[in-house]
């Protein structure tokens, strides 16, 4: 009871008083509109990712979070659209995040080897707050815990807002870079008081190179990911290798302060169209043995499509 009374009031304050933060993800590149929406539409046909992440299970599940995302390219557009759904729930859905993403991705090629893309996103959301599950002070008994009814009154359970975000991403045959900014506005989600939510600014670097003698067959893929919000800055830094259907990959996770958070291992299977993969978020701070680390799976579809009379040139990033 005590545990859930503290993870009540921890959830409460950090979302209604201070700056909120964004959901973190490890699979970055499987749900890579979220990561950049200059992505959109970026492979040659269309296709359609669902995405689950579980994350400090070990503590009431606290954050859990879901989203589906569907991006295809269009010639007569010069570029690619997207549309994501997401959906958070934070602390055991004392408090819930839903939104609808539609991104545009604008692609021009600078030489013959080197393009460009620049992505605009415009999202609606809504957050909301189960009053059910709040717990107050005035409930509480000395000997039999939480056994009254509260005289609080939350009047405001619910906001929406509008959001929007940019990214540019420039890549080669086989290098990729690009940064993003969201939250451009920086909205008002707060429920009593006001609570900016501060932009998220990310920045990305990676590459796909082919080994051994047939290049299609393996490959290796490091990738440096950095991100910031608020006060909070952290660096991935990782490695793919491929052979066939299969990949793994390595990262590792730390703020720039130098703290610890957490060693990712990652398991997938992808054929022509369909990506599989699942990933283990290792603890490695101070909450190492508490949070049950962090569970992430991910599937993709990728639709049969005829060849582009015009060529289209795509970019060669990780599947997960």
């Amino acid at each position: 009871m005590k545990k859930g009374f503290l993870l009540t009031i921890f959830s409460v304050i950090v979302y209604s008083c201070c700056f909120g933060q964004d959901p973190t993800f490890s699979q970055f590149f499987s749900n890579r509109l979220y990561l950049n929406p200059a992505f959109a539409g970026a492979s040659q046909c269309p296709k359609l990712t669902l995405n689950y992440r579980n994350q400090w299970p070990g503590i009431d599940n606290s954050f859990v979070t879901y989203a589906a995302s569907y991006d295809q390219n269009i010639d007569k557009i010069n570029g690619g659209i997207g549309f994501q759904l997401m959906s958070d729930r934070a602390g055991e859905g004392v408090l819930n995040t839903t939104s609808a993403a539609f991104m545009y991705a604008y692609q021009f090629a600078v030489t013959r080897k080197f393009s460009i893309r620049a992505g605009f996103q415009a999202t609606l959301v809504q957050k909301s707050i189960d009053v059910s599950n709040l717990r107050f002070g005035d409930m509480i008994d000395s000997r039999r815990g939480f056994v009254y009814q509260s005289q609080e009154q939350v009047e405001n359970d619910r906001v929406f807002y509008p959001d929007f975000s940019f990214g540019l991403i420039g890549f080669s045959e086989k290098f990729y870079f690009g940064g993003a900014v969201h939250h451009l506005t920086a909205p008002d989600e707060g429920f009593l008081n006001q609570a900016i939510l501060p932009m998220r600014i990310t920045g990305h670097f990676g590459a796909k190179i082919p080994l051994g003698i047939r290049k299609t067959d393996q490959s290796w893929s490091p990738n440096i990911i950095f991100q910031s919000q608020g006060t909070s800055m952290e660096l991935n830094a990782g490695n793919y290798f491929s052979k066939g259907p299969v990949v793994i990959g390595v990262w590792y996770r730390a703020s720039i302060k130098g703290n610890r958070d957490a060693v990712i291992m990652l398991l997938g299977l992808e054929s022509d169209n369909i990506k599989i993969g699942y990933s283990h978020d290792f603890t490695v701070s101070q909450l190492n043995g508490q949070t049950g680390g962090s569970h992430e799976i991910s599937m993709s579809y990728i639709f049969p499509c005829r060849p582009k009379k015009v060529r289209f040139e795509t970019i060669s990033c990780p599947s997960f």
